[in-house]
């Protein structure tokens, strides 16, 4: 099988995910990645949206899960993953980076990102 490639770069997005009670009341910006695997050949050949992978969809997803808060953005991540796996079954492996910007660390840092990967079977 011949496997091709989604990717999604800089989705920009507020929320307000963090340990401190501070973030869950002024919120932060974030940046998100997505790079997805899947057998898009059909699509390619055919020219219709069914037999791709929405990536209209993927980014719903990503907007849909930063919008629930967390502590830490590695349960954000994992339910990014874990959505793609239940709702997008053509993905045979995804990952995701999410990145913090400015991150309350008490020194001048550009951002803190997480990245996660998963293999669908």
């Amino acid at each position: 099988m011949s496997l091709q490639k989604i990717i999604i770069e800089n989705i920009q997005i507020y929320a307000y995910h963090g340990c401190m009670d501070e973030e869950a009341k002024i919120g932060s910006e974030y940046r998100v990645d997505l790079e997805i695997h899947a057998d898009l050949l059909t699509s390619a050949f055919n020219d219709e949206l069914q037999d791709t992978v929405d990536y209209v969809h993927l980014n719903q997803i990503i907007h849909s899960e930063m919008e629930k808060r967390s502590k830490l953005l590695e349960s954000v991540a994992h339910r990014v993953l874990q959505r793609i796996g239940e709702e997008i079954k053509m993905v045979v492996w995804a990952e995701v980076k999410i990145s913090k910007i400015n991150p309350p660390m008490g020194g001048n840092v550009e951002k803190v990102s997480v990245i996660f990967n998963r293999k669908y079977t």
